[in-house]
């Protein structure tokens, strides 16, 4: 016996700016139609940056006019600790069961992609899910971490090892909290516009580059279109990809990502993931010049732009052997069949179903060079 199931899901996202302000009605109105009770999990960064957020935040959930109680607002750790254990998921959990909270109540995850990662995870084993609302607060997961249906923390020394599948039920995107970031942080979320501008659109690469310099300087006109194309592809891909939960092995958004997880787990997270991913875009580009496929001259384009934004393109660790282990296991995350996005062109993505180490070798050699060269101009 054998039946097709078919479920429906709406992605919910909302680009917005002063989230929080009174006159803003984002929030509330995407909070309408469930349950009474919310609990909100704040990244500590954010909290320190701007100690009015609380305030605010329990201000606009006060329980009025249709609006759900805000029950409690927990501080969580930022970045990669928030997912080095159980601590920050098992605080959702507890806080889910403490204040009786059911499915359709709320969980709301303000922070970087770290947080939503951790915080959704949580929501969606609790009660088997209860309804999740993502804030994102740093550029790489305003363009591209929210995006995702994807929630998890590492174990094992691996990158996103115990995690699930599961929709938001709304995103919101405010620009305004970008203002607190460092400019380490700030850059750091390009890579991942760079690296969809390579997949999907030649002319938004092309505009990345002519606006490196503004993007690198955080000039908000030019960086929040840059934001939002990233998320839209992003989202487009999620949405309409045919495959949202990754059920076949072919994961072509995760161009770069094979050795940059790697990489963060050889540096401690050192690198960030920003980082880290734009230096396996570079070290992928390059890997698709030795394939034959892609002209030098491309790889050099691409390279320079990264530099330009002020991203890495290379790192001691990628002399590490240990670097070719992260290929074994992006196929057992893959799902047992290593597939890996390379290009033919910018634009123009194609699978291959192997990594040749010598071609590692090769490519690693090339941007280490050319990473020098790059610096003396």
């Amino acid at each position: 016996m054998s039946q097709e199931i078919r479920v429906d899901f709406a992605h919910r996202v909302v680009f917005t700016r002063g989230l929080f302000d009174p006159a803003n009605r984002v929030l509330v109105d995407s909070l309408r139609g469930g349950a009474p009770r919310a609990v909100a999990f704040l990244d500590s960064g954010l909290a320190a940056a701007r100690p009015d957020l609380e305030s605010k935040l329990r201000s606009s959930l006060d329980g009025r006019d249709g609006r759900p109680s805000l029950l409690e607002v927990s501080i969580v750790p930022g970045g990669e600790v928030c997912k080095s254990d159980r601590e920050v998921v098992d605080a959702v959990v507890t806080s889910v069961d403490r204040h009786h909270l059911c499915r359709r109540s709320w969980v709301i995850a303000i922070g970087g992609g770290a947080v939503l990662d951790a915080v959704g995870y949580g929501a969606s084993i609790a009660h088997r899910g209860v309804r999740l609302v993502r804030i994102p607060t740093t550029v790489l997961a305003q363009d591209d971490a929210a995006m995702g249906v994807k929630n998890g923390i590492n174990r094992f020394g691996k990158k996103n090892f115990e995690g699930v599948f599961a929709v938001p039920w709304a995103v919101l995107v405010d620009s305004d909290l970008l203002a607190t970031l460092s400019d380490r942080h700030w850059r750091s979320g390009f890579s991942e516009a760079v690296k969809i501008s390579l997949l999907r659109d030649e002319a938004f690469f092309r505009q990345i580059e002519l606006d490196a310099d503004d993007l690198r300087q955080r000039r908000l006109e030019r960086a929040i279109p840059v934001i939002r194309r990233c998320a839209e592809l992003h989202l487009d891909h999620i949405a309409n990809g045919g495959d949202p939960f990754e059920s076949r092995e072919a994961r072509p958004l995760d161009f770069g990502h094979w050795s940059a997880h790697k990489l963060e787990q050889l540096t401690s997270f050192e690198l960030c993931h920003g980082e880290a991913v734009s230096i396996g875009i570079a070290l992928d580009t390059q890997y698709s010049v030795e394939l034959g496929w892609l002209p030098q001259q491309e790889s050099d384009r691409v390279a320079n732009c990264l530099l330009r934004l002020g991203l890495p393109i290379c790192h001691p660790s990628l002399s590490d052997p240990r670097l070719l282990e992260g290929i074994e296991e992006f196929r057992e995350h893959l799902g047992g069949k290593l597939t890996v996005t390379m290009l033919r062109s910018i634009g123009a993505p194609q699978d291959v179903n192997e990594l040749r180490s010598d071609l590692i070798s090769r490519a690693i050699a090339s941007i280490s060079s050319r990473s020098t060269e790059f610096s003396k101009t």
